[in-house]
């Protein structure tokens, strides 16, 4: 059977599940994880150093062996190997298992009586140094060798349908993930051949035998619409042919980060955490967005002055912009933004649509065009580096805003939201989101609509902080502004 299956595999599936390999995706985060440690714990003994500490470094190179139970912490809460798991849960249990080491780390000093020896100002900068560092490095490697063959591991697609092809495009388009699509099984002949380069080389009863020749440890169950006795008879005759089986269930769009699984005396049940209704969270935002503004704020008021003189002596109008937006509960508010367009705007956008008519379907299916004349040479800047948006800092200290959530829109778009409006209007709209993180403009209307739907559903104070994290990268690199 294993010479056949041999012979009649697609090539692009006998390369791939040879090339990819778990050891280096264990080795690579392993490893970067201890050079963040090790570098924070660097940086914070000769910062020390250099603020007239009384000690020698060698005092806290004897604490090396601490590396160790940091990456036995990080394999218990399922950091390893850093596959399959999503950014805000790695953000949260990587902060948290942190600090609970760092905590222990003080515990045990003091209760060897050696808390006078060793400075608190090293341990607190090491601390905030860790969470930051391993996230940067982790992120950092991955931005490298997420692309490459060998990392990550390879996983079986069962069902080459719609939810199959959307499985294959997203683990493509998210290479981080670490799953690698190499090969699709469905009973259709129809459908047998290639899907987004993913050969589908037979039904699923290949299924124990091309898993066992080719080593592929993971399996994703893409067939939501098939009778439920077909799906039960599925995975307890793979379930135990595959160390990780992921089964996609028929609740597109629901709720993923905060859904647990629940035993009920045999019967299995879904726990969603409503986390919106609850005041913890929604204290902590609050908390977040006010000591960030106010500080943020105040570091970038020169900047904001700034910004006012260029657009000033760069074209003739007022130097902010303001516009009506749709708020919590459907409310309407003024957001105020730097002006980045010339005045007479819309005279401008209407003669260079009658002059490019091919742009035409572009601009009503986006509302964006790649090189809008209206916006000013001041403004092409702003708007790649999302500086217009600095004086709805105003706007969030009015309680009209949030640093993070979904994009403020104007009435004239609640039709493009359909059903999804009512989502929308049950959180604050935010400075940034999750599509400027996700591609920007890059991206469709439909997918931005999607994603804001997706940030209220999940919405979690974590997944503010991946968001913000991710807006920092965004903004450096000007992906996906114009």
């Amino acid at each position: 059977m294993a010479m056949q299956l041999n012979r009649t595999l697609h090539p692009t599936l006998l390369a791939l599940s040879i090339s990819t390999r778990s050891w280096p995706t264990y080795v690579l985060t392993i490893g970067s994880d201890l050079v963040a440690l090790t570098l924070a714990g660097v940086i914070s003994v000769y910062v020390r150093l250099l603020l007239d500490g009384q000690f020698h470094p060698s005092l806290y190179w004897q604490l090396w062996p601490v590396l160790g139970l940091f990456i036995a912490t990080y394999t218990i809460v399922g950091l390893y190997p850093g596959v399959a798991i999503s950014p805000v849960d790695e953000l949260r249990w990587t902060c948290l298992s942190t600090t609970l080491m760092y905590l222990a780390l003080a515990a045990m000093v003091f209760m060897r009586r050696e808390g006078e020896i060793y400075s608190r100002g090293v341990f607190v900068m090491a601390w905030a140094l860790s969470l930051l560092l391993v996230v940067v490095c982790r992120a950092g490697m991955r931005l490298i060798v997420a692309r490459r063959r060998w990392w990550g591991y390879p996983v079986m697609v069962l069902g080459a349908g719609k939810t199959g092809s959307m499985v294959i495009r997203t683990l493509k388009r998210r290479p981080s993930t670490g799953l690698k699509p190499v090969l699709v099984l469905d009973d259709d002949p129809e459908k047998h051949g290639s899907l987004h380069g993913v050969p589908v080389v037979g039904g699923v009863e290949l299924a124990p035998a091309l898993a066992r020749t080719r080593k592929i440890p993971y399996a994703i169950v893409a067939m939501p619409g098939v009778p439920r006795d077909r799906l039960l008879n599925l995975l307890e005759r793979y379930g135990s042919t595959f160390a990780h089986l992921l089964v996609i269930p028929d609740l597109f769009e629901f709720s993923s980060l905060w859904v647990e699984a629940k035993d009920m005396g045999g019967v299995l049940g879904l726990e969603v955490r409503q986390r919106l209704l609850l005041p913890g969270p929604r204290l902590a935002k609050f908390l977040i967005d006010l000591a960030a503004t106010l500080i943020g704020g105040l570091l970038v008021l020169p900047l904001i002055v700034l910004i006012a003189l260029l657009i000033k002596l760069d074209s003739p109008g007022p130097i902010f912009y303001r516009q009506t937006r749709i708020g919590q509960g459907g409310e309407f508010f003024r957001a105020w933004k730097f002006r980045t367009m010339v005045q007479d705007a819309d005279h401008a956008l209407k003669d260079y649509l009658e002059k490019h008519p091919e742009l035409r379907h572009a601009w009503e299916q986006d509302q964006k065009l790649r090189h809008d004349p209206r916006v000013t040479r001041v403004g092409r800047f702003l708007r790649r580096t999302s500086l217009d948006e600095l004086p709805q800092l105003w706007n969030i200290l009015r309680g009209e805003m949030s640093l993070v959530g979904p994009r403020p829109i104007i009435e004239e778009e609640i039709p493009r939201y359909g059903d999804k409006f009512s989502l929308y209007t049950k959180v604050i709209p935010g400075l940034t989101g999750l599509w400027q993180v996700s591609g920007r403009n890059n991206i469709t209307y439909e997918e931005r609509v999607s994603l804001d739907a997706y940030y209220v559903r999940n919405w979690s104070v974590w997944l503010d902080v991946y968001i913000l994290m991710r807006t920092v990268w965004v903004v450096l690199t000007g992906e996906g502004a114009y």
